[in-house]
């Protein structure tokens, strides 16, 4: 499975929240709370139906309904309840490892989140493509860091250029392939722990434009391991061209 059909896999999956008739604020409470979610939230106006009612679906098919009282924290409701609780009705439906992203800025936040994991742990390996060798550059005090730790093998993938220099600590695999120049993803195997495993993943589908994800789930994370390790196993430092 390519890095692409996993970002497709996760678009897919994407549900579509519908408040019909909502209150003021309802809608934008609601985008704000599932922003990172892998969720659409729409509004719909109605003549003589009912108000402030949502209604979560998949493809078109009901998954199931609520009043947007269950879900608003307008004051009516216990001040104690938390808000995974309140939004439980929503959030029994979605996968609670995975969330996505347009947000370049969030997918900085998730990068960083998961290299400082990788570090923390110290050991298994850390996976980052950065596109272009370019963009590894702004990046190279940090990642030679990284690969300071001795148990923690840091793989870095870029496309080739005539511009590359070899890294301290950093095993470099140079490829000429669409989805190592359109992808963006950091990769923590976790280790010797399962639990430790994360990943983030997105696709620029337009310059500067990406589509994307980060999970916490072990078996996606073990999928784009296994594909990175399969496809560009060997580490290619000279900068020329080829399969890795």
């Amino acid at each position: 499975m390519s890095l692409t059909d996993l970002v497709a896999g996760v678009e897919d999956a994407e549900k579509t929240l519908t408040v019909f008739n909502p209150k003021p604020g309802v809608a934008g409470e609601l985008r704000e709370r599932f922003a990172e979610r892998n969720l659409a939230v729409t509004v719909e106006t109605t003549l003589g139906g009912p108000r402030n009612f949502v209604v979560l679906s998949h493809r078109g098919s009901f998954v199931t309904a609520v009043d947007a009282a269950e879900l608003s924290c307008d004051g009516s409701r216990d001040a104690s309840e938390s808000a995974s609780a309140r939004y439980r009705p929503v959030l029994d439906h979605l996968d609670e490892t995975t969330f996505t992203s347009y947000d370049r800025a969030t997918m900085l936040d998730a990068s960083r989140e998961i290299e400082d994991r990788a570090c923390r742990v110290g050991e298994g390996s850390l996976h980052a493509g950065f596109q272009t060798v370019e963009h590894f550059e702004r990046q190279r005090t940090v990642y030679e860091r990284i690969g300071e730790c001795d148990g923690l093998s840091v793989h870095a993938y870029a496309a080739p250029s005539p511009r590359f220099r070899p890294a301290e600590n950093v095993q470099f695999h140079l490829e000429r392939g669409a989805e190592i120049r359109d992808s963006w993803f950091v990769v923590f195997d976790g280790g010797p722990e399962e639990i430790g495993r994360c990943a983030l993943l997105a696709e620029e589908r337009s310059p500067g434009r990406f589509y994307g994800f980060w999970t916490y789930d072990s078996e996606t994370v073990a999928s784009v391991v296994a594909h990175l390790r399969s496809s560009y196993g060997r580490p290619k430092s000279d900068g020329t061209a080829g399969r890795c």
